[in-house]
Protein backbone atom coordinates (compact mmCIF):
# COMPACT_ATOMS: atom_id res chain seq x y z
CA UNK A 1 0.00 0.00 0.00
CA UNK A 2 2.70 2.51 0.71
CA UNK A 3 4.48 2.01 -2.69
CA UNK A 4 0.72 2.66 -4.56
CA UNK A 5 0.36 5.33 -2.30
CA UNK A 6 3.59 6.77 -3.15
CA UNK A 7 3.51 6.18 -6.77
CA UNK A 8 0.32 7.87 -6.63
CA UNK A 9 1.47 11.16 -5.14
CA UNK A 10 4.79 10.86 -7.46
CA UNK A 11 2.27 11.16 -10.28
CA UNK A 12 0.32 13.85 -9.30
CA UNK A 13 3.05 15.73 -8.31
CA UNK A 14 4.61 17.05 -10.77
CA UNK A 15 1.39 17.86 -12.48
CA UNK A 16 0.76 20.89 -9.94
CA UNK A 17 2.88 22.97 -11.75
CA UNK A 18 2.90 21.24 -15.55
CA UNK A 19 1.75 24.11 -17.88
CA UNK A 20 1.43 21.93 -20.95
CA UNK A 21 -1.67 21.66 -22.41
CA UNK A 22 -3.46 18.40 -22.27
CA UNK A 23 -3.66 17.41 -25.87
CA UNK A 24 0.51 17.87 -25.50
CA UNK A 25 0.54 15.61 -22.63
CA UNK A 26 -1.32 13.00 -23.84
CA UNK A 27 -0.93 10.58 -26.19
CA UNK A 28 -4.90 9.52 -27.13
CA UNK A 29 -5.37 13.34 -27.63
CA UNK A 30 -8.26 13.58 -25.68
CA UNK A 31 -8.28 16.98 -25.82
CA UNK A 32 -7.09 18.79 -28.78
CA UNK A 33 -7.69 22.23 -31.22
CA UNK A 34 -10.24 21.01 -33.52
CA UNK A 35 -8.27 21.69 -36.99
CA UNK A 36 -11.86 22.29 -38.75
CA UNK A 37 -12.81 25.26 -37.12
CA UNK A 38 -13.90 28.49 -38.95
CA UNK A 39 -15.36 31.24 -37.82
CA UNK A 40 -18.38 30.83 -39.48
CA UNK A 41 -18.44 27.82 -37.19
CA UNK A 42 -17.29 29.30 -33.88
CA UNK A 43 -19.81 32.46 -34.48
CA UNK A 44 -22.82 29.84 -34.81
CA UNK A 45 -21.65 27.80 -31.63
CA UNK A 46 -21.30 31.17 -29.57
CA UNK A 47 -25.00 32.67 -31.12
CA UNK A 48 -22.86 35.85 -32.36
CA UNK A 49 -23.65 37.63 -35.60
CA UNK A 50 -19.76 38.44 -36.73
CA UNK A 51 -20.45 42.12 -37.77
CA UNK A 52 -19.79 43.02 -41.96
CA UNK A 53 -17.50 46.09 -40.87
CA UNK A 54 -14.83 42.99 -38.78
CA UNK A 55 -11.56 42.77 -40.05
CA UNK A 56 -8.90 40.19 -38.99
CA UNK A 57 -11.53 37.93 -37.88
CA UNK A 58 -10.11 34.86 -36.10
CA UNK A 59 -11.35 32.01 -34.24
CA UNK A 60 -10.83 28.64 -33.03
CA UNK A 61 -12.69 25.64 -31.45
CA UNK A 62 -10.38 23.35 -28.06
CA UNK A 63 -12.22 20.49 -27.88
CA UNK A 64 -12.13 19.17 -24.41
CA UNK A 65 -12.73 16.56 -22.30
CA UNK A 66 -16.39 17.83 -20.74
CA UNK A 67 -17.03 21.32 -22.33
CA UNK A 68 -15.89 22.70 -25.46
CA UNK A 69 -14.04 26.18 -25.54
CA UNK A 70 -14.41 28.52 -28.05
CA UNK A 71 -12.75 31.59 -28.91
CA UNK A 72 -13.00 34.11 -31.33
CA UNK A 73 -11.69 37.56 -31.69
CA UNK A 74 -11.87 40.77 -34.61
CA UNK A 75 -10.88 44.18 -35.15
CA UNK A 76 -14.08 46.54 -35.27
CA UNK A 77 -14.35 50.69 -35.13
CA UNK A 78 -14.58 51.54 -31.95
CA UNK A 79 -17.67 53.31 -32.72
CA UNK A 80 -19.42 50.04 -33.58
CA UNK A 81 -18.36 48.38 -30.46
CA UNK A 82 -21.29 48.95 -28.02
CA UNK A 83 -23.94 48.27 -30.63
CA UNK A 84 -22.48 45.29 -31.52
CA UNK A 85 -22.07 44.41 -27.31
CA UNK A 86 -25.83 45.55 -27.15
CA UNK A 87 -26.92 42.70 -29.87
CA UNK A 88 -25.51 40.37 -27.27
CA UNK A 89 -27.93 41.16 -24.65
CA UNK A 90 -25.47 40.97 -21.46
CA UNK A 91 -27.04 40.79 -18.61
CA UNK A 92 -25.01 43.55 -16.75
CA UNK A 93 -23.13 46.38 -18.58
CA UNK A 94 -19.18 45.72 -19.61
CA UNK A 95 -17.25 47.17 -16.75
CA UNK A 96 -14.07 48.44 -16.76
CA UNK A 97 -10.72 46.49 -15.52
CA UNK A 98 -7.86 49.33 -15.49
CA UNK A 99 -4.98 46.97 -14.41
CA UNK A 100 -3.87 43.23 -16.17
CA UNK A 101 -5.19 40.33 -14.31
CA UNK A 102 -2.17 38.72 -12.52
CA UNK A 103 -2.88 35.71 -14.71
CA UNK A 104 -5.31 34.53 -17.80
CA UNK A 105 -8.16 33.27 -15.90
CA UNK A 106 -8.94 30.67 -19.18
CA UNK A 107 -5.95 28.86 -19.87
CA UNK A 108 -7.50 25.80 -21.55
CA UNK A 109 -8.37 28.63 -24.49
CA UNK A 110 -5.90 30.90 -24.56
CA UNK A 111 -6.00 33.21 -27.30
CA UNK A 112 -2.56 33.18 -28.19
CA UNK A 113 -3.08 29.85 -30.14
CA UNK A 114 -4.56 32.98 -32.58
CA UNK A 115 -1.53 35.43 -32.36
CA UNK A 116 -3.28 37.47 -30.27
CA UNK A 117 -2.29 38.82 -26.97
CA UNK A 118 -4.18 37.92 -23.81
CA UNK A 119 -6.71 40.15 -22.66
CA UNK A 120 -6.64 39.11 -18.96
CA UNK A 121 -3.31 40.20 -19.14
CA UNK A 122 -4.14 43.67 -20.89
CA UNK A 123 -4.98 47.20 -19.17
CA UNK A 124 -7.76 49.53 -19.60
CA UNK A 125 -9.99 46.17 -20.93
CA UNK A 126 -13.95 46.31 -20.94
CA UNK A 127 -15.36 43.10 -19.95
CA UNK A 128 -17.96 41.39 -18.70
CA UNK A 129 -20.05 38.11 -18.62
CA UNK A 130 -22.90 38.14 -21.54
CA UNK A 131 -25.13 34.37 -20.92
CA UNK A 132 -24.65 32.09 -18.08
CA UNK A 133 -26.52 29.83 -18.82
CA UNK A 134 -27.03 30.63 -22.76
CA UNK A 135 -28.73 29.28 -25.75
CA UNK A 136 -28.52 25.29 -26.16
CA UNK A 137 -25.51 23.50 -25.34
CA UNK A 138 -23.60 27.44 -24.61
CA UNK A 139 -22.80 27.21 -20.96
CA UNK A 140 -21.66 30.54 -20.77
CA UNK A 141 -20.09 33.19 -22.93
CA UNK A 142 -17.64 36.26 -21.66
CA UNK A 143 -16.86 39.46 -23.79
CA UNK A 144 -13.70 41.54 -23.62
CA UNK A 145 -12.21 44.71 -25.44
CA UNK A 146 -9.10 46.62 -25.48
CA UNK A 147 -8.51 49.91 -28.30
CA UNK A 148 -6.12 48.75 -30.99
CA UNK A 149 -5.79 52.82 -31.92
CA UNK A 150 -7.93 55.94 -31.75
CA UNK A 151 -10.15 54.14 -34.35
CA UNK A 152 -10.36 50.57 -33.76
CA UNK A 153 -11.29 48.15 -30.93
CA UNK A 154 -9.89 44.26 -30.29
CA UNK A 155 -13.05 42.26 -29.58
CA UNK A 156 -12.46 39.18 -28.02
CA UNK A 157 -15.51 36.36 -27.00
CA UNK A 158 -15.17 33.35 -25.25
CA UNK A 159 -17.20 30.60 -24.74
CA UNK A 160 -18.02 26.87 -23.37
CA UNK A 161 -20.29 25.02 -25.25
Amino acid sequence: MTVLTSLLVAGCSGSAENRTPAADRSSGRVSHWVDTATVESVAEKLHVRVPATATATKAAHWAGLQDDGLIMAFVLPTAEVDGFVAQLKPEEPLSLRGQPLARNTNPSTPFSHLGLPEPDLSAKVREGQVCAPCEDNLDWLKIAVTKVDAQTSQVYLSGAD
